[in-house]
Parts: structure tokens; C-alpha cells; sequence
């Protein structure tokens, strides 16, 4: 087996099309809308690009709904632009992470059409199917999005099981014809020249539905590897696994160095913590920042040399990382800069999400202009409960996914230079303030920042390899930390707050190169400035 995996020493770039540009200007981003932009990843220095769903979709949920994986949606363009896509990438030296989604499909998917047939279509077994009688579903379990995970289907007398929409029926992976059917399908991708997969979900597809188990199922392992050897393995991918449910023990079988499973996984035990315990996301608590450096310490020690981590602080389905625990207003430059030298130093395979170089914040807009069904539902639900305005709307400003989903912001010119249509999200107006056009010249901007982070990435071994020490485990300002290896020893120390305070470690630095800093000089290492952040190296 190959040590040298590429993706170990790579940084991936997520974008959310319908957000990121428009060609054709009808106000929806496209895969036409990327090309053009593709200049501009390669100057950030990228080596992939994680698209979330493009493939032919009703759009129930975002593309999350697939009726056909083996064709785009129209939307974002036609299988030629998407080949086209893939080879244009190709020459910028970027490859292309396609999501797929394999729990579920849509209920526009044919396999679904012919399977409400009749019991008998031989696409029937492609789904999760229980006799019943009307009105009095299997068990009482709950589907994602509200009411129940069992929808009746008349003509069958039977219900299908979804754990998300109505409208996206659970796949039943016991069926080995629907896994060669999606084997065939990966590979037919993989023939195209994808660089790799991000797996929705993919910790749900060995559900047991008659013993309430949905995620983490006794059969998980045994599909992912066979899975593997049938798909991944015969290419030099990257895969990513979305693994809420995921512990450094689970983690450790799906990122084993044996390349059985998967690359990596993404887990959110870290972006869980500002939350108030057994509540809903939206129910605000503050971050207890002690408990964020002991998880991010545990995941860094856990895995190492036993599995790999993702790094991560935003994606589609989160706030702006430096409106959550940064600092969008006076300090907004340097807390988005700490953010990504605290994460960037780390060991696994960072991932930024579409403005984050930009240091893109949250937007705080008014009821009518959001647009995600899970921000409008809670609304309507919170006011019909008696809940006050003010404070429901102050939910949404901190954690509704539209805050990722504003259209990315280019240049100060109409709509942020995404469309010359109406957006089909409003613009963030801060955008003549924060642009892409603005930084990319400014050696001093959060998108420079970023490139450096990339470029370190790639020019020393101890930030792939490096083990990981917690230092001042207890300061309740500074989270610093130790990378080594047997070529050097890295010292990241970042003051996580708004405040001046004194630096333990300035002893520890004084022998070492200063590699970054989010400030223009450091003129007293004994001192950090607020969310002041430095990256020390020391060659061996």
C-alpha cells in the first residue's frame, strides 16, 4: 500500500454551485459559473473541489434528492459541462469530489417508480418496504425532518421507510443488485475522471428500521468495504464519509491506513458544542472553549497513525465560522486569520468552504428573504408556540444554513458580481467591504492568509505527519499546541478572544522561526494581541 496518499497533504475547496457563480444569468449558480472561476482556486493554491449535488434532482432538498446519478441537473448545466468541468480542472491541477447521496434516493428516481408498481417489480427490493395497515405505521420512528419516518403507499398496502423527506425513500442495501447497480454507477463517475466522493450521510445505509436502529447499523462495515473493493480502491480517490454519529473508534475503522473503507470522515462532534446539551441547534449556548481544545485534541491523538482526520469549520449546512466564534466586526480580519491558523496547523486534510478565505460573514436578514425550508419551518413552528419574534430571529442570524448559502461575493459591482439576475438568495450586503477582488491583491488579506496556510501545508512534512501535543490545556483564552516529527518541531498559539493577554510560551518560541502571524508585526512575543495568531517552526 501506498504511504504517499495525495489527499493526505491536500486542502479541499467546497463549493455550493447554486451560490458560487452564474454564467448563464438567470440568478442560480452553474457548472459553467465554476470554470470560469477555476484561475482564481488555482492562485488560492487548492489541490480538489468538493461540489455539493449537482446531479439530476427535483430539488426537495437541495440536490440531496437524486433521481438521476448518472446525469445534472439542469439547473447547473448538462453532462458536458460537467465533463468539461472535470477536464478544465484537470489543467489548473484541481480535481473534481463529487457528493453523492446513497442512503435514499428521490421518489422521482425510476428505481422508485417501478418499485411502487407492485410488490413483485423486480426494483421493488431496492427499498425498504413493510405490510401494514393504513394509518397505523410499523413503530413510531421519526423521520429528520419531521413526522413520521413511514409513508403508506395504497395501491401496495404497504409503507417505505424514509429517514429524511417523503419524498426521499430509504434505499435497501441488503439488495445486492441495488449495490452493483451503484457500484457500476461510481465507477462509471470515477471513468470520467472524478477525483473523488463526499458520502452523504453514509452512516445510515445499514439501518434496521424493526429495531429502531438508523445510524452505525451491525452491517455498515461490511458494506463500506466491499463498497471500497469494488469502486474506491481501483482508483486514486479521495472519500469522505458524513458521519454525525461518529466516535474516534468508528473513525479509526472507516479511515484505517489498510484503505478498506474510506479516506477520512467528517465528524461534528466539535461544531456540536455550542449548542445547550440534549436540545436543538438553535437553542444558543456559549462555547465552552476548554471542552473545544480537550475534542480537538482527542481527535488529533486518537488518530494518529491510525486513521485520518477532516479539518473543518464551515460547510452548506453551518454558520460563518467567524460570526460563531469569531469576531465579524472590529476584529473580523484577524479572527478569521486565527481560525484558520489554528485549524490549518492541525493534522488530516483541511476543507474551506466558499468564502471562508474571504472571511465571509453571517447575514442577518429579515423572515421573507430566507430560503432554507429548515429556517422557515422552525419560524412558523416557534411563533405558533408562543415564542417571541426577537428571539427567534435571533436564532436564525446565528445558525440558519442560509448564512453558507449567500451568493459568493467577487467584486463590489451589482449582486456582489455573481449574476446580473436576480440571486436566488439576497446578496450579504457587506459585500462592497468584503470581496474577493479586494484581497486577492492585498498581501495582508484573509484570502492571503489562507494561501500561505497552503502553501506551508505542502513545504513541511511535520504538518502531515507530526504528532500533536495540547499545551496550556486550562487557559481559558490561548489554545496552542505542538506538531513534531524527525524533521522539525511546530508551536501554533492562538489567543481565541478579544482581549490582550500575556504569552506562557514565549520562552518555548524564542529559538524558533516565525512562520505566520495574523498581524503585521509581532512586536512582543510575551504579549498575544487580541485573536492574535502565530505558527512557530524549529528544523531538526
Amino acid at each position: 500500500m501506498k504511504e504517499d496518499k495525495w489527499w493526505k497533504s491536500a486542502v479541499i475547496y467546497q463549493i455550493y454551485p447554486r451560490s458560487f457563480a452564474d454564467s448563464n444569468q438567470d440568478g442560480i449558480g452553474d457548472l459553467q459559473g465554476i470554470i470560469s472561476k477555476l484561475d482564481y482556486l488555482e492562485k488560492l493554491g487548492i489541490d480538489a473541489v468538493w461540489l455539493s449535488p449537482v446531479c439530476r434532482s427535483p430539488q426537495d432538498d437541495n440536490g440531496y434528492d437524486i433521481s438521476d446519478y448518472q446525469d445534472i441537473d439542469p439547473v447547473f448545466g448538462t453532462l458536458k459541462d460537467m465533463e468539461e468541468l472535470i477536464r478544465e480542472a484537470g489543467k489548473h491541477n484541481i480535481r473534481i469530489i463529487m457528493d453523492l447521496v446513497l442512503n435514499h434516493s428521490s421518489d422521482e428516481h425510476h428505481w422508485f417508480q417501478e418499485a411502487k408498481k407492485s410488490r413483485e417489480n423486480p426494483y421493488h427490493d431496492y427499498y425498504v418496504w413493510r405490510d401494514g395497515t393504513e394509518g397505523v405505521p410499523p413503530n413510531d420512528m421519526r423521520a429528520a425532518f419531521g413526522g413520521s419516518a413511514w409513508e403508506w403507499v395504497p395501491e401496495l398496502q404497504q409503507y417505505y421507510f424514509h429517514q429524511f423527506s417523503v419524498k426521499q425513500p430509504d434505499l435497501n442495501w441488503e439488495n445486492p443488485k441495488l449495490r452493483q447497480e451503484i457500484y457500476d454507477m461510481i465507477n462509471w463517475w470515477t471513468d470520467k475522471g472524478v477525483g473523488g466522493f463526499r458520502l452523504d450521510v453514509i452512516d445510515q445505509i445499514a439501518k434496521e428500521p424493526d429495531k429502531g436502529i438508523t445510524n452505525n447499523g451491525p452491517r455498515l462495515h461490511e458494506y463500506l468495504r466491499e463498497l471500497s473493493k469494488e469502486t474506491f480502491q481501483k482508483a486514486d480517490l479521495v472519500t469522505v464519509g458524513e458521519a454525525w454519529g461518529a466516535t474516534t473508534e468508528l473513525a479509526r475503522l472507516y479511515s484505517s491506513p489498510d484503505n478498506s473503507e474510506l479516506s477520512m470522515v467528517f465528524q461534528f462532534e466539535h461544531i456540536c458544542l455550542d449548542q445547550i446539551e440534549g436540545k436543538e441547534k438553535w437553542d444558543l449556548a456559549p462555547l465552552p472553549f476548554l471542552k473545544l481544545k480537550e475534542v480537538f485534541a482527542r481527535w488529533q491523538r486518537e488518530l494518529h497513525g491510525k486513521g485520518w482526520n477532516s479539518l473543518f469549520w464551515n460547510n452548506h449546512d453551518l454558520p460563518r465560522i467567524v460570526s460563531r466564534w469569531g469576531n465579524d466586526g472590529k476584529y473580523r480580519i484577524e479572527s478569521a486569520k486565527m481560525l484558520a491558523v489554528l485549524l490549518h496547523g492541525m493534522q488530516g486534510t483541511p476543507y474551506i468552504y466558499q468564502g471562508e478565505e474571504l472571511g465571509m460573514t453571517n447575514a442577518a436578514y429579515e423572515i421573507d428573504e430566507y430560503r432554507d425550508i429548515e429556517t422557515l419551518n422552525l419560524y412558523q413552528e416557534h411563533m405558533e408556540k408562543g415564542f417571541k419574534k426577537e428571539d427567534i430571529m435571533n436564532s436564525i442570524h446565528a445558525k440558519s444554513r442560509d448564512n453558507a448559502r449567500t451568493p459568493m461575493q467577487w467584486n463590489d459591482e451589482e449582486n456582489a458580481g455573481f449574476t446580473k439576475g436576480e440571486p436566488w438568495i439576497k446578496v450579504n450586503p457587506n459585500y462592497k467591504k468584503i470581496n474577493a477582488a479586494q484581497q486577492v491583491e492585498d498581501e495582508n488579506s484573509v484570502f492571503n492568509c489562507y494561501k500561505e496556510l497552503i502553501r506551508l501545508r505542502r513545504k513541511y512534512s511535520v504538518l502531515i505527519e507530526g504528532d500533536f501535543r495540547l499545551l496550556l490545556a486550562e487557559d481559558e483564552n490561548i489554545f496552542a499546541y505542538i506538531r513534531e516529527d524527525e524533521s522539525a518541531q511546530l508551536l501554533v498559539v492562538c489567543n481565541f478572544y478579544n482581549k490582550t493577554v500575556e504569552c506562557p510560551l514565549e520562552e518555548s518560541a524564542k529559538d524558533m522561526e516565525l512562520l505566520i502571524c495574523n498581524y503585521k508585526d509581532v512586536e512582543q512575543a510575551a504579549i498575544l494581541r487580541p485573536y492574535e495568531a502565530r505558527m512557530y517552526l524549529q528544523e531538526k
